[in-house]
């Protein structure tokens, strides 16, 4: 017997407060300050030098404040982003927003803001900052409960906002945070009485900014508090040649970076700069095949990992747990700090391809791994791995002569842009990737059939005809057997949606046979037996497309595939609806629901959706079926058309809501529509998994309680409107 779940979900809650990994250290006053700003303006911009502490500041201050905003607190991290195209993309991966349909991203993420109560932090802007200061304005504009705290070097100069600067720590509370990490580095240190003058003063030349404190503190493994000072004021006197008092903050931090890049072995300082091609997070493999090389001691697997633990060991790396294992990052000034000398020994670009080689081989890697029981964690790994694939991308775009590398990369990810929830951005990055003209080489070819497939999906017929029928041309004329046989399916599924049946079959089958030919086995193999299935069943031969099916069902156990399973399950459901086995039809649709939910397929859910609200109302609960239908109709914006216009795809939901509205009234179908309509999507899923809730055991009340006392009783949590519904189908 199957599972109702899939055993990974693969998608942490995107954009979540982070926990801190360290204890925060003072700052009580500024987060006063700040929490009262948050209070009288919609945007407040906190400023600062490098290294002032910005970020943990931010994030402490949203997290003490998330009970004040309904619809919760909201990160978006922008320093790992260069292109100011993928910003909006950006921000609907921190909403935990999922779109399919074609829709300018900017007014879905407009629409999805008008009525909530969000505070959204925007972290690390200053690169972007036009881009952000117009996206910030709009959405201002356009929802009115959405407050923006954003962090960043200097304001955004956006009408309302209300800046912040964040000055570095007074003296008592720098001394506490040195002492703090130092502790961190080796347990149990406490200043001596020799040594508080000396910590004193080097949180003085420090002037009071964390992270140049947190790299001195990180020292103390390897030096005395008196040794880290003599060297730090041996540093300030060679830079300046000044008295040091008259140290500019900013070069105060750079000093202290520098200082600490001093005191690193060359290995350390080589594996620093060849870090810093890396874009938000990293892992042990990548850094080996990214930075290795005969420099850092014989290119040895333990030689990195050496490295690397020197470097978290002297703050300049930070390690983290995540759902894709353990990674690494490094602050934006550290990394900033390492790309300038790349930069100046003359590696940056060799450096930089090597780093998009590595991630053409993930991306491959991922793609023929999708079609494995490892499908979760692909995902999981592609989620963690997106700004770097994102950066892979744009070097192989930027260079003329890598373009057909950023045309395969975008192409090779289409599992994630179609069975993850990420059409929008795949569609930005297909388009980018074949804007320039060139020959039909076969990476072309299969950006092109994935872009045709993206179009169907966002409802984009004329966008999916135009990429199909160039890439079939194409594959013609260059014996490309499997790009013809990938266009002639996503033309299939085009027929498909817009109820060409016998047109659909025709193509699916044609195409089934050019797989076979080439042995082709993929989720896109199995996708094509799927649609054929739909095709059948929707004609009226449910044996057929049943038998089509649980062909699917076993090479998916054989796999270990489940997106595709999903799918196969919902057209077994609707054949056993259509049969009247409603037990049966309940429990697949149960199944594709939550596999569609873990991989933040909205196509599959709403579908799916759609589905169990006329299995509901047949098994004699029309109230939960139009909660169902106002469910799916919230979702429907995000995915595109309706039911794709398809006059066959919404046969179930017309006889449901024909049926649901005669038992119910109007009124009350509106009612329990509505309801249903308001319900977010993580909600929608659980009440369809769960069933609506049950009214709350009544509290023990005395025998003699007064008509006062009853009214006073604590509500149950199901609607007074649903309860009545209910109790009149089963009175009758």
């Amino acid at each position: 017997m199957r599972r109702t779940s899939p055993p990974v979900s693969h998608s942490p809650a995107h954009g979540g407060l982070p926990a801190e990994l360290n204890r925060f250290v003072g700052r009580r006053a500024e987060l006063l300050e700040l929490g009262r700003l948050l209070e009288e303006a919609r945007l407040v911009t906190v400023t600062g030098v490098g290294g002032v502490g910005k970020t943990r500041f931010a994030l402490r201050a949203a997290c003490e404040a998330q009970e004040r905003y309904c619809d919760g607190v909201r990160l978006a991290e922008l320093s790992a982003l260069t292109d100011p195209g993928l910003l909006e993309h950006a921000l609907a991966e921190a909403l935990g927003l999922t779109d399919h349909s074609g829709k300018p991203p900017r007014a879905v993420l407009a629409e999805h803001l008008a009525g909530r109560d969000t505070l959204l932090v925007l972290d690390g802007f200053e690169h972007l900052v036009d881009a952000v200061a117009g996206l910030t304005r709009e959405l201002l504009r356009r929802a009115p409960g959405l407050t923006v705290l954003a962090t960043g070097r200097l304001p955004l100069c956006v009408d309302g906002e209300q800046t912040f600067a964040l000055p570095p720590m007074p003296g008592p509370e720098a001394v506490r945070l040195f002492t703090d990490r130092a502790a961190a580095g080796r347990p149990g240190f406490r200043p001596t009485e020799a040594d508080s003058d000396a910590v004193h003063e080097l949180c003085r030349r420090l002037d009071g900014i964390p992270l140049a404190i947190e790299l001195a503190a990180g020292r103390l493994t390897a030096l005395s508090v008196q040794q880290v000072l003599d060297r730090l004021d041996h540093r300030f006197r060679l830079l300046t040649g000044s008295a040091r008092g008259s140290l500019p903050r900013h070069q105060t931090l750079r000093t202290a970076i520098g200082w600490s890049h001093e005191l690193c072995t060359p290995e350390q300082r080589l594996l620093w700069a060849r870090l810093s091609v890396f874009a938000g997070q990293f892992d042990l493999e990548a850094a080996e095949y990214v930075c290795g090389g005969p420099e850092l001691l014989d290119d040895s697997v333990l030689g990195v990992l050496d490295l690397i633990t020197d470097l978290i060991a002297q703050s300049v790396l930070i390690r983290e747990d995540t759902a894709a294992g353990v990674r690494y990052r490094m602050l934006d000034t550290v990394r900033e700090y390492g790309a300038e000398w790349l930069e100046a020994m003359g590696d940056a670009e060799r450096v930089r391809r090597r780093h998009r080689d590595w991630y053409l081989g993930l991306a491959t890697w991922c793609e023929l791994d999708w079609f494995s029981p490892r499908q979760a964690d692909v995902a999981a790994r592609v989620d963690s791995e997106l700004p770097n694939l994102r950066r892979a991308m744009e070097y192989s775009l930027e260079h003329p002569r890598d373009v057909h590398l950023g045309q395969y990369l975008a192409g090779t990810l289409w599992f994630y842009w179609v069975g993850c929830g990420r059409l929008a951005e795949g569609r930005h990055w297909l388009d980018h990737a074949l804007e320039p003209e060139g020959e039909h080489r076969a990476h072309r070819l299969k950006a092109l059939w994935v872009l045709g497939y993206v179009a169907v999906l966002q409802g984009d017929a004329v966008g999916a005809l135009a990429a199909l029928q160039e890439c079939r041309e194409g594959a013609e004329l260059s014996g490309n057997a499997a790009a013809a046989a990938y266009a002639v399916h996503r033309s299939g599924c085009l027929a498909l949606v817009s109820d060409d049946m016998a047109r659909a079959e025709e193509l699916l089958r044609e195409a089934l046979a050019r797989y076979e030919e080439i042995g082709e086995l993929n989720s896109n193999v199995l996708m094509a037996r799927i649609e054929l299935a739909m095709a059948v069943a929707f004609r009226g031969d449910l044996a057929q497309a049943v038998a089509i099916c649980e062909e699917v069902t076993e090479v998916c156990e054989d796999h270990g595939e489940r997106w595709a399973l999903a799918y196969a399950l919902y057209v077994l459901a609707y054949a056993a609806h259509t049969d009247g086995r409603l037990e049966r039809s309940r429990d697949l649709l149960l199944e594709c629901l939550a596999i569609d939910h873990a991989f933040h397929d909205l196509l599959g859910t709403v579908l799916a959706l759609e589905l169990l609200a006329l299995v509901t109302l047949d098994a004699g609960d029309p109230a939960e079926a139009a909660v169902l239908q106002g469910a799916a109709e919230r979702i429907w914006p995000s995915v595109g058309l309706p039911l794709f216009g398809s006059a066959y795809y919404n046969a179930p939901h017309a006889l449901c809501e024909r049926k649901a509205r005669e038992r119910l009234g109007d009124g009350r179908y509106e009612t329990f529509r509505c309801e249903g309509a308001s319900l977010p999507l993580d909600a929608a899923v659980a009440r369809a998994l769960e069933g609506p809730p049950r009214p709350a055991p009544a509290p023990p009340r005395p025998r003699a309680a007064t008509t006062a006392a009853r009214a006073a009783a604590p509500h149950t949590r199901e609607p007074a409107a649903s309860r009545s519904v209910r109790n009149e189908e089963t009175a009758g």
